[in-house]
Order: C-alpha cells, then sequence, then structure tokens
C-alpha cells in the first residue's frame, strides 16, 4: 500500500508473461499494522527500535504525514470488518498476479490474524476509497 513503484510497470510485464509476484513486507515492516503512531515514539520491542532488526527498517516510514495516513486508514478497516493489518494483506491480495506476501510474524496469534485476511474480498469503492485516503495522506 505504501511503496507502489511495482504496479506500474513490473507487474503488467509479469502478468503478460505469466509470471506471478510474491510480495515482500506487506505491512510495511509493521507501519500497516498501526503500531507506530504520528508523534509517539516508536514501540520498545519493535523492529524500528531492535539493535539486530533496525538496520534493516525503513526509517522514512515513520515520517508523521506516513503514520497519520495509515491511521485514516483505521475507519476503512473497520467497515470492512477487518484489523489494519488484515485490510493491508487483502489489498495486496487482491491483485490477480500475487501468488503470495511474505509476512514477518512473530506470534502465533499474528499468524492467525494475518492467514484471516486471505479470501476477503475489497470492493472496488472500498480499493479507491484506500488509494484515495493514502494519495490524500502522503501528501501532506
Amino acid at each position: 500500500m505504501l511503496w507502489r513503484q511495482p504496479e506500474k510497470e513490473v507487474f503488467p510485464l509479469c502478468a503478460k508473461n505469466g509470471i506471478s509476484q510474491i510480495v515482500w513486507s506487506p505491512l510495511a515492516q509493521g507501519i500497516l499494522t498501526g503500531k507506530y503512531r504520528p508523534g509517539a515514539p516508536p514501540p520498545s520491542n519493535s523492529r524500528a527500535l531492535s539493535s539486530t532488526m533496525g538496520g534493516f527498517f525503513d526509517k522514512r516510514l515513520l515520517q508523521d504525514r506516513v503514520l497519520s495516513a495509515v491511521q485514516a486508514l483505521v475507519p476503512i478497516a473497520q467497515e470492512a470488518g477487518l484489523s489494519l493489518s488484515q485490510l493491508a494483506l487483502a489489498w495486496v491480495l487482491r491483485e490477480p498476479n500475487v501468488a503470495s506476501a511474505i509476512i514477518g510474524a512473530t506470534k502465533p496469534e499474528q499468524v492467525a490474524e494475518n492467514a484471516a485476511a486471505s479470501g476477503h474480498p475489497l470492493s472496488k469503492s472500498m480499493i479507491s476509497l484506500i488509494d484515495q485516503t493514502l494519495a490524500t495522506g502522503m501528501a501532506a
């Protein structure tokens, strides 16, 4: 949801050639879980502060405008009957060219929650609302 470059050229090229996608970090390193809040420090147990994982964390995602845009998705997720994580995963998996999404769950509960996003349809109007919300929030 937050990094869309592959949609422009990679996805169409792969679809044309019968190659599916495996999406890496569909939860944007935890940003799309909602646990990072605008104006607040990252949780102490998060990857953003981890001495072993923090080097791979994209600090650009911790900008307040990004975190605020993500928080604006919460009502959309609620309307769909999903958690924010599930909404992000359902959004990624809606693409027919996506075969799988690689998640970084650290607890069994996270695996179960993330798996529940599979097969959850998102209407065209909901996808449009998600796109609009992120575009507006990220441009601010």
